[in-house]
């Protein structure tokens, strides 16, 4: 298995992309999808990365939104519903936000907190390139918003700072140069903030996503073990909707993790799925 996720890091030759409704009456372009579905994602599509669809007038205007597969599902697995009330703890740079919005259908209320200057503007022109109006911007560290705001968003998406593991190209020192055992540490001091601070900032009855791009069981299930011991979130089960997926581990050297982190998802990196950890706690009515 290891040797599969290896040898997939040595390719990036597909992407995947939706159309995006909320930039109707916005803009003249007009966009027929393009390429194949990806299979089990409505609404989503997959074409080479040779196509040239990056440099399209559609994919400048925001008319369609590039974005992997396992970041799209990590949107379709928190289910955002009209009118609610929604945190995006770590938004930058706003592909998930923009999808949370659509599926919002540019209703209720959406927070998006970034913590980098650099970021959060890079995101808020994001989003108003999208046609994104539901939302208000935080640039602010995620780790207090828990406290500031307790029980209050009907869902929250984190999308945790991480070491960006499955983002690694093997043709691309730039892409691994940043990473280190003391760097996996240092994503998982923030990380344990970020989760506790998330769900505070969750309505009992509410529906936490946390999910990352490492492969690091120290960012992915050790975080969420670290929620478990300290509160009383639960792990609920996510749909079967992908093929190259794996249970989250509930032990790794040594260390037993909460049985029901099992219920949390492993994608692996194959074709538009980059590699991922996906986990979905609900809190307490």
């Amino acid at each position: 298995m290891t040797v599969d996720i290896l040898n997939e890091l040595e390719h990036d030759e597909v992407l995947s992309y939706w159309i995006n409704p909320l930039v109707d009456g916005k803009s003249e372009v007009e966009f027929d999808p393009v390429g194949e579905p990806v299979s089990g994602q409505s609404g989503l599509y997959r074409v080479t990365r040779s196509s040239g669809l990056t440099q399209t007038e559609a994919a400048t205007t925001g008319r369609i939104y590039i974005q992997n597969a396992s970041s799209f599902l990590a949107v379709k697995v928190l289910d955002p519903q009209p009118d609610e009330e929604i945190l995006d703890l770590a938004a930058a740079p706003g592909g998930k936000t923009i999808a949370i919005a659509a599926a919002m259908t540019n209703t209720g209320r959406l927070a998006a907190v970034e913590p980098v200057k650099q970021r959060f503007f890079r995101l808020k022109a994001n989003l108003e390139r999208c046609g994104v109006t539901n939302v208000q911007l935080y640039q602010r560290d995620g780790r207090g918003v828990g406290r500031a705001v307790p029980d209050r968003f009907d869902r929250v998406l984190l999308d945790a700072p991480c070491s960006s593991e499955s983002h690694m190209r093997w043709n691309d020192p730039s892409s691994y140069r940043h990473w280190s055992l003391r760097k996996v540490k240092e994503c998982q001091r923030k990380q344990k903030g970020l989760i506790r601070s998330a769900y505070q900032a969750l309505k009992p009855g509410g529906v936490l996503v946390y999910c990352t791009c490492s492969f690091a069981p120290e960012e992915n299930e050790a975080v969420v073990d670290y929620l478990l011991k300290r509160s009383s979130a639960r792990v609920t089960a996510i749909p079967a909707v992908v093929n190259d997926w794996l249970a989250g581990l509930t032990e790794w050297q040594g260390r037993k993790f909460h049985p029901s982190i099992g219920e949390s998802r492993r994608i692996l990196p194959r074709d538009v799925w980059d590699g991922f950890y996906l986990c979905r706690i609900e809190k307490p009515a």
